[in-house]
């Protein structure tokens, strides 16, 4: 996956363009916050079932969602450069995800949603919730920059091993009157 810089230009009042500089997001959780209120922007097939999920093994995934198939989906966030760390630990979070339970992804889900999970599925996909959920598992990677050593080792479990596993990168921009864009 080719890395794009983008640039972002204002157009003023009097119909000139200004750049708007690429800025560092100030907080992680910012990020998390806005795909738990909104996850379509990362993904729009995606219903979040739990933030901050604490697994068997000591880690908590940041997001925890469902596809409309009923597969359970890890969503990891970094600030700013990915270390090739950041892989090994989404990996770790899939070991325990692999092994959940329908009765335990529902316990879950019904937990963090405050109501039923069928229920929930239902009013996003417009579907009933699968019989057997977490049949498949995918791991989404979410930064503002991905490093080179990541990207290959992404590439390489994907490519090579079928690890359904992905990137994608947020930037933020901030003009100097302090109006915020994100851009995918």
């Amino acid at each position: 996956f080719p890395v794009t810089i983008r640039r972002v230009w204002q157009v003023s009042a009097d119909d000139l363009l200004m750049e708007i500089n690429t800025s560092k997001l100030n907080f992680e959780s910012r990020l998390e916050n806005w795909l738990e209120n909104d996850i379509s922007i990362l993904d729009k097939d995606l219903l979040v079932i739990g933030r901050q999920v604490s697994t068997d093994f000591g880690g908590s995934i940041d997001l925890l969602c469902v596809d409309s198939s009923g597969d359970t989906v890890i969503v990891e966030l970094k600030r700013d450069k990915t270390p090739r760390d950041t892989v090994a630990q989404a990996l770790d979070y899939a070991s325990w995800v692999v092994d959940l339970s329908y009765e335990r992804v529902i316990e879950i889900a019904d937990q963090y949603l405050k109501e039923p999970l069928g229920g929930a599925f239902y009013n996003k996909f417009r579907k009933d919730l699968p019989e057997s959920v977490n049949t498949n598992h995918k791991i989404v990677v979410v930064a503002s920059s991905i490093d080179q050593k990541s990207e290959r080792i992404i590439s390489y479990l994907s490519n090579t091993y079928g690890v359904n596993i992905n990137a994608v990168t947020f930037q933020y921009f901030q003009t100097t009157e302090e109006i915020e864009f994100l851009t995918r």
